[in-house]
């Protein structure tokens, strides 16, 4: 049943991003900064987190959960650190996630040839 859960969940985050493409004039990368902001946002306020019981890897690998991981990042390193964590603590907490992107997209630029258009 957690599949189901997860499938819902992260289908329906796709859907309100395929949405927002298709019924406004708002960009693809103004979409990603509202989706990361809003993970970000209920993650502060503790929202996401139960999404993320809930749903699991279907609240947690779309843009919004990467926002989750800021905020809850930067709230762990607060309560160790204090001030020092806002800064260090987002940082830390998508070290992972952001080395496999841009290892990602290094891999890709060896393969791809851009084009002009």
């Amino acid at each position: 049943m957690n599949f189901v859960y997860a499938f819902l969940v992260g289908g329906a985050i796709c859907v309100v991003g395929q949405l927002l493409i298709d019924l406004t004039k708002m960009t693809p990368a103004r979409i990603l900064v509202l989706f990361v902001c809003l993970g970000v946002l209920l993650g502060a306020f503790g929202i996401y987190d139960k999404l993320v019981d809930f749903a699991g890897a279907g609240a947690t690998v779309p843009l919004t959960g990467f926002g989750n991981s800021l905020a809850t990042g930067v709230k762990e390193a607060i309560r160790e650190d204090g001030f020092l964590g806002v800064i260090t603590g987002g940082l830390t907490a998508c070290a992972g996630g952001v080395t496999v992107a841009v290892l990602s997209g290094l891999a890709v630029s060896f393969i791809a040839r851009p084009k002009d258009k």
